[in-house]
C-alpha cells in the first residue's frame, strides 16, 4: 500500500493484468458477435476512448478486418449536472454519421451506480438507433443503482463506497494499471 495524496492506494491489476482483461474482452465480443461485421465500439469520454481504441486494434488482430470505433461525451446527459456546483468539461463526441443498425460496444473503464451507462445510452440514442447495444467494461466494482449489468467485463472488484478505483492508461497517465484509494 501507498501514500498519495494523503490517501492509501493498493494495486490490484498491474499492466500485465490489464491487458489480458482487454485482450479476454475481445475475443468474447467476437464470439459474442460471431465476428466482427456491423460492429462499432464507443468509448465514453474519457479512459474508455484509450481502452475501446485498444479493443479494436486486438479485434482486427483476431479477425483481420477494419472495425470503426468512436468517442462519446455523457457530459451533459448526466442526472447529476443541475446538482453539481462545479462547471463540468464538456469533451468531443465524434462517432460515425449513422450508427443506424450497427451493434454498439459501450466501452468504458469503470462501472459503478450505472448512471454513467444511463446517460452514454441516453446520448448513443440520440445519433441513431443500433441494432443492438452492449457494455464493455474494464472493472465492474458493484454497487448498482439502476438494472444495468456490463456484458463484458475485465475484472470484478470489491469495493467500499467510499473507495475510488482509479484506473491508470498509458495513454494519458503514462501507464496501464488498476488501483483502489482509500481514505487516509
Amino acid at each position: 500500500m501507498s501514500l498519495q495524496n494523503g490517501k492509501n492506494e493498493k494495486q490490484v491489476l498491474d499492466a500485465r493484468m490489464v491487458e489480458r482483461s482487454l485482450r479476454r474482452i475481445a475475443h468474447q465480443i467476437v464470439e459474442r458477435n460471431q465476428g466482427a461485421d456491423g460492429l462499432l465500439l464507443v468509448g465514453i469520454q474519457t479512459r474508455g476512448v484509450n481502452l475501446a481504441q485498444r479493443l479494436v486494434a486486438m479485434i482486427a488482430d483476431i479477425e483481420k478486418t477494419a472495425v470503426p470505433t468512436g468517442k462519446l461525451d455523457i457530459t451533459l446527459y448526466r442526472d447529476d449536472l443541475r446538482h453539481n456546483p462545479v462547471q463540468p468539461t464538456v469533451r468531443s463526441t465524434d462517432l460515425p454519421a449513422d450508427i443506424t443498425g450497427r451493434k454498439v460496444v459501450l466501452v468504458d473503464d469503470v462501472f459503478y451506480t450505472g448512471r454513467t451507462i444511463r446517460a452514454a445510452l441516453d446520448a448513443l440514442v440520440d445519433f441513431g438507433r443500433p441494432a443492438s447495444i452492449m457494455l464493455a467494461v474494464l472493472i465492474d466494482r458493484g454497487h448498482q443503482e439502476l438494472p444495468i449489468r456490463a456484458d463484458f467485463t475485465g475484472s470484478s472488484i470489491t469495493t467500499r463506497k467510499d473507495e475510488d478505483v482509479i484506473v491508470r492508461v498509458r495513454e494519458i497517465d503514462g501507464a496501464d494499471g488498476v488501483w483502489i484509494e482509500t481514505p487516509g
